[in-house]
């Protein structure tokens, strides 16, 4: 039998036909606008039913004794009246707000993270926390800081693309299929990356930018665009302000200034910027390559500029603003009292930005275990995620999980962080429960996420497990939901819309007709009304009201006062499409043997330490050190070196978050600079 729903084996949230034999997974397939023969092929979902299937599956709750070093099986009632004991302890000992409950990508977009935040804030905790400072939000509160919200770019329709930082090919395969699309049928490919991905090869223009450098390059197109009048002076008189502003600190960005920082052509760099911005239309993707760096919110800002800029605003085939689908927010956060201000409190502006998130800035976590500050968190709940491994310097997260009073954890398989909870709920994939995808209350269309087969054995899906456990905690009558489909009803009860037409629809249900130059009506969600260029906001915060404004970037790769020692760059975070993040490294059929687990060096550099291919090295940086083979590659330039992400999971000697730093946040978004940092590499004899 065939079944519809959306695959969340990734972030893509892709519409997906599954075959389901009697109550089993037998196969499923990727929706594409292609036909079958040009759809990119996903691993993952190819091994979809190794992964439900895996032997290495929690089918079963566990738990076990303080210190103990081995789990027991127990009953869902068991384990679930244990965990709300904990929770009444810590709250009566140490206050509600000494509880925090941490969510990684594994739990899915959308219902699983509403969910959390309504049971912990009714419970009187402000500390519901995602990974927002390092993956994607940040990004979206620097859009939205400059024209009220993110603009989502529309390759298939335009005819000149920047990919900024991205490589779908490995992480949105819809998305690549769309770029490619484009790029097949006339549109100019532009990509800026240190490394030559899959995308980059089908590019025009392949820019390969020094990592970390990101938003000295976009300040130097802002200049190029605005020193030669291919702005839209038309859009800019009307819907923006702080134009000038911005010109003025713009021209402390020179072009030929910048290309020697960035290691990039000067000639290049203004290629480009005419380019994008007298090609109509146009649009910019960026990606996660901006992202943990303590930077990020400046450079996404100028990033996001240049789209207002060039007049590619909500415009077919530019960046698009959304059409929010009106949904009830559940988050109940006005429950909480003044007093109960989240350990996250030194980041108010992006607290406030991330309401319906929950609060993001996760070093926060550990820096409240470990130090008190702003007050010491005793239990945490981590649902679906691994922070002993995806989280900037694994020791001193280790350390600070080791120091807990009570962890628990909700997952899919037994991870690193598991191995030192108390108790482990498992978890329902993302084949066995229905929910509703954020991507999709975000914007139109809506697509719901179909159980089309049972939970495995004694699994239970994230909806499930907290539900019940709100009713353990005296909570049920705010949780009066029998099942997903009732609790998807009340949510979307303003637009309309319920579970029953939802499934009418399969492959999405657009509520209202795409709708482009919506500022003509609406204006901006900004203070102002118009695109910002100069923020009071951010001013008026002790910030800089410009990107950049003061002209000085500071250190903008880690350990960059270390050099000499430390003489390579290292980039970390590229994905490999066989997994998600730290995810899937206990499936034989993904793993491969290991293919993959390689620091990726240029030739030059490989001769100057007399490295061979499969050679194993040492990786050493000021906090840490890894081993890891050798792959000779020419995707990247001398001097800058590629190690693989996420295999800490596996083993720790790979674990390249043991070579990451944590300190010099981000003021506004608590973001540390963890993907691009110096390095060393030495031969293991």
């Amino acid at each position: 039998m065939k079944k519809d729903t959306v695959c969340r084996l990734c972030s893509a949230c892709c519409p997906v036909i599954v075959e389901v034999s009697g109550e089993r997974l037998v196969s499923a397939r990727r929706k594409s606008f292609l036909p079958e023969k040009k759809r990119m092929p996903c691993a993952k979902l190819n091994a979809a039913t190794d992964i439900i299937y895996s032997p290495k599956r929690l089918t079963t709750p566990l738990m076990r004794k303080k210190r103990s070093t081995d789990f027991r099986k127990a009953s869902w009632d068991e384990v679930l009246d244990w965990v709300a004991k904990r929770f009444h302890r810590h709250k009566r000992e140490s206050g509600a707000h000494s509880i925090a409950w941490l969510r990684g990508m594994a739990a899915d977009w959308g219902a699983p993270w509403d969910y959390p935040n309504r049971l912990m804030n009714l419970f009187g905790s402000p500390n519901t926390i995602g990974n927002g400072s390092i993956c994607f939000v940040a990004r979206d509160m620097a859009h939205s800081f400059v024209y009220g919200s993110m603009a989502f770019p529309e390759p298939k329709n335009s005819k000149c693309i920047i990919v900024w930082g991205k490589n779908d090919g490995n992480t949105a395969l819809a998305a690549a299929e769309g770029i490619l699309h484009a790029r097949e049928h006339g549109a100019r490919l532009i990509v800026i990356d240190p490394i030559e991905t899959n995308i980059a090869r089908k590019a025009d223009i392949r820019l390969p930018i020094r990592p970390g450098h990101d938003g000295l390059l976009a300040m130097a197109m802002i200049r190029e665009i605005i020193a030669n009048d291919l702005y839209d002076e038309g859009f800019v008189a009307q819907y923006t302000t702080g134009f000038e502003r911005l010109k003025e600190v713009a021209e402390n960005f020179p072009v030929d200034a910048v290309a020697e920082k960035v290691g990039l052509d000067a000639h290049a760099i203004r290629e480009v910027a005419r380019i994008y911005a007298t090609t109509k239309p146009a649009c910019i993707i960026d990606g996660n390559g901006l992202d943990m760096h303590r930077n990020v919110f400046d450079t996404t800002r100028a990033v996001a500029m240049l789209n207002a800029l060039t007049g590619n605003l909500d415009k077919m085939g530019g960046n698009v603003l959304p059409q929010p689908i009106p949904v009830r927010n559940i988050q109940e956060r006005g429950e909480l009292s003044e007093e109960a201000l989240p350990i996250t409190r030194d980041y108010p502006l992006f607290n406030d930005f991330s309401e319906t998130w929950g609060n993001q800035v996760q070093g926060c976590v550990v820096d409240s275990i470990l130090d008190g500050e702003p007050y010491p968190v005793k239990m945490v709940v981590v649902q679906s995620g691994n922070p002993l491994v995806a989280m900037a310097n694994s020791v001193r997260v280790r350390r600070a999980f080791e120091k807990l009073d009570t962890l628990v954890v909700i997952d899919m398989f037994m991870t690193e962080t598991a191995r030192l909870a108390d108790a482990i709920l498992p978890a329902a994939s993302c084949f066995e429960k229905t929910q509703l995808n954020r991507a999709s209350i975000r914007n139109n269309p809506i697509i719901l996420q179909n159980e089309v087969i049972p939970p495995v054995g004694d699994s239970w899906p994230d909806w499930k497990i907290i539900f019940e456990l709100a009713g353990k905690l005296g909570l049920a009558k705010a949780f009066p939901w029998r099942s997903a489909e009732e609790a998807v009803d009340y949510q979307l009860e303003p637009a309309g819309v319920d579970v029953e037409r939802l499934r009418r629809n399969p492959n999405g249900l657009r509520i209202e007709p795409p709708s482009y130059e919506k500022y003509r009506k609406r204006g901006f969600k900004t203070p102002s009304g118009k695109v910002e260029f100069h923020s009071e906001t951010l001013e008026k915060s002790g910030f800089s009201g410009v990107p950049f404004q003061t002209g000085e970037t500071g250190d903008l790769v880690g350990f960059a006062n270390r050099k000499e020692d430390y003489p390579l760059l290292a980039i970390s975070g590229s994905r490999d499409i066989r997994f998600t993040n730290s995810q899937f490294r206990v499936v034989p059929s993904l793993l491969r043997n290991l293919s993959g687990c390689v620091v990726d060096i240029h030739p030059e550099d490989a001769r100057k330490g007399d490295i061979r291919n499969d050679d194993f090295v040492k990786i050493e940086t000021p906090m840490g050190e890894i081993e890891m083979s050798v792959k000779i590659s020419t995707v990247l330039r001398p001097g800058i070196v590629r190690i693989a992400w996420g295999w800490g999971e596996y083993d720790q000697r790979f674990n390249l978050n043991n070579l990451t730093g944590d300190d010099g946040k981000s003021p506004i978004t608590g973001t540390a600079t963890s993907r691009s940092f110096m390095c060393r590499v030495t031969k293991i004899p």
